[in-house]
């Protein structure tokens, strides 16, 4: 099979989908690896690595996506791409179809057969977005303490306070991967924190693990809006698989808040958790909404591309490989997992969630799609 990884081109979006050593592995099975010259400076790769790994560098986009038989990606195709897809063609990225009505009727329409990382499901757990997740949620207090100070719109409070002074109070809605990496970054920061989540199993893991350290409440609308009038700094983490995210925060919870305070939703992807969300990118990553500041960077884990890259290929390259070895039907049949992952395949939603969220019919059986 021929394998082709673009360069992405979102804004600042700095990740490639493959390392030199991915490369290496989809080489050794005997594939063609087309690598755009350049896809992985972002990421401190160099085309020489990649070409010492056995990639075959081409010089744009165009032929990458005509040539190959399968694209990998790392963000949701933008307009611009979208003339590439064609019948037949095989794309293995992150979608987030549920927030991306255009892009699902131009995928239906191509023929195109789309596979998304972010459905890809073992169990309850979701292995090819939870790295991501983590640097998400990681990162996204990083981001919140800045936007926290008075340069950025924010009240002027340092997260951990210093001695004798109070430290800000962080609320975490959502105690999922990347909720419970934003809570350890808080608390490591020396921040005031709760988490808010419908799942008491969970709360009472965290309760134990952090033996006081983290405040745990039962998620619910009036928990959600006593916290919020309380917080300095609120990280939206909720997530249903493939489906849109709920809003739990309204404009008129917003306008009661403290003057100053922020708010990073991390689920924007998927349509956001709170009601004024609306993507933002990190050229321009924030906006205000009443007196509280919004940051909606709808690919935050490219901020640190180096990180994030390698994490990525970490956990996609034996999808990838199996997809390449196997074809798209042996593949899918092999791995109930993957199969998970098809969202529209021979111009039909495959994914309940995207069905649901478009209003779409969705295919009894995916094996008469592919």
């Amino acid at each position: 099979m021929i394998i082709g990884v673009p360069k992405e081109i979102k804004n600042n979006e700095f990740r490639v989908a493959m390392t030199a050593s991915g490369v290496h592995e989809l080489t050794r099975h005997g594939h063609t690896v087309l690598i755009e010259r350049g896809a992985g400076i972002g990421s401190s790769i160099s085309d020489d690595e990649y070409a010492g790994s056995g990639a075959e560098l081409v010089v744009d986009a165009a032929e990458v996506w005509g040539r190959a038989d399968m694209v990998v990606k790392v963000k949701e195709p933008i307009s611009v791409e979208y003339p590439y897809f064609r019948k037949g063609l095989i794309l293995f990225t992150y979608l987030h179809l549920a927030a991306e009505a255009e892009l699902t009727k131009a995928l239906m329409e191509s023929g195109v057969t789309a596979i998304a990382y972010e459905t890809v499901q073992i169990g309850r757990t979701l292995p090819l977005l939870a790295p991501m997740s983590e640097v998400a949620g990681r990162l996204s207090v990083q981001v919140g303490a800045q936007c926290l100070t008075a340069p950025a719109g924010g009240k002027g409070i340092l997260l951990g306070g210093v001695p004798g002074v109070r430290p800000a109070n962080v609320v975490i809605l959502g105690a999922g991967v990347s909720g419970t990496n934003a809570a350890a970054m808080a608390i490591g920061a020396g921040a005031d924190v709760t988490i808010l989540d419908i799942n008491i199993d969970r709360l009472h893991q965290l309760d134990d693990h952090y033996q006081g350290r983290l405040k745990t409440v039962a998620s619910n609308t009036l928990e959600i809006e006593r916290s919020l009038m309380a917080a300095d700094l609120v990280i939206g983490s909720v997530l249903i698989p493939g489906a849109k995210a709920p809003k739990l925060v309204t404009n008129e919870m917003v306008s009661r808040m403290k003057p100053g305070s922020v708010l990073v939703d991390i689920a924007v992807d998927q349509g956001g958790c709170f009601e004024d969300t609306h993507p933002t990118t990190h050229a321009d990553p924030t906006f205000k909404v009443h007196n509280s500041v919004f940051y909606c960077v709808a690919n935050m884990p490219g901020a640190v591309p180096n990180t994030s890259t390698y994490a990525l290929t970490n956990v996609t390259l034996r999808y990838a490989v199996a997809l390449a070895n196997l074809g798209v039907v042996a593949a899918l049949e092999a791995d109930p997992a993957l199969a998970a992952g098809l969202n529209v395949a021979g111009g039909q939603v495959a994914h309940h969630s995207v069905s649901s969220a478009h209003d779409l019919p969705l295919a009894a059986d995916w094996r008469q799609l592919v």
